[in-house]
C-alpha cells in the first residue's frame, strides 16, 4: 500500500488542519482575487469564512483520494460544488505550503501510477497486435 493510501485510510480528522490565522490569510487572498471585502465573504458564502475554507479543504481531500491534479480538482469543485476555481486554487496552495512533504509524495506517486498505466497500455497493445498478426498468418 502506498504512503498516500495508508495516510487516507488511517486518518479520520481533516488531513491538514488550518489555524484561524491560516483561514484569515486565505480569505484575504481570495478577496483580493475576487475584488470584494473579506467582511463580505461570510455573507456571500452563507457561512463563516473559516467553516467555508474547511469545507473546501475537505472537498480537496476528496479530490486527492481520487488522485486528481489541482486543475482537475478546481474543475470538479467548480462544476459540482459551485466553488470558484480561484478559491480552490488558493486553498490548495496553502495546503501545499503547510504540507510540502505530503504533496511531494502525492505528486511522485501520482506520476508513478500514470507511468505504470501507460506501460500496461503499451504491453496490451503489443499483445493485441501480435494476436492479430498470428490470426492473419493462420488464416
Amino acid at each position: 500500500m502506498s504512503h498516500i493510501s495508508s495516510y487516507f485510510l488511517h486518518s479520520r480528522p481533516l488531513l491538514f488542519p488550518f489555524t484561524p490565522s491560516h483561514c484569515s490569510l486565505i480569505m484575504h487572498h481570495i478577496s483580493s482575487f475576487l475584488s470584494f471585502s473579506v467582511s463580505l465573504l461570510p455573507r456571500i458564502m452563507g457561512e463563516s469564512s473559516a467553516s467555508y475554507i474547511r469545507m473546501v479543504q475537505h472537498l480537496i481531500e476528496k479530490c486527492l483520494i481520487f488522485n486528481m491534479t489541482k486543475e482537475e480538482c478546481m474543475d470538479a469543485l467548480s462544476k459540482h460544488a459551485n466553488i470558484k476555481p480561484v478559491i480552490t486554487s488558493t486553498v490548495w496552495k496553502e495546503l501545499e505550503k503547510e504540507n510540502k512533504e505530503f504533496f511531494e509524495t502525492y505528486a511522485r506517486e501520482r506520476e508513478e501510477r500514470i507511468t505504470e498505466m501507460e506501460t500496461m497500455q503499451r504491453i496490451q497493445k503489443m499483445l493485441e497486435e501480435t494476436a492479430a498478426k498470428d490470426a492473419d498468418n493462420e488464416g
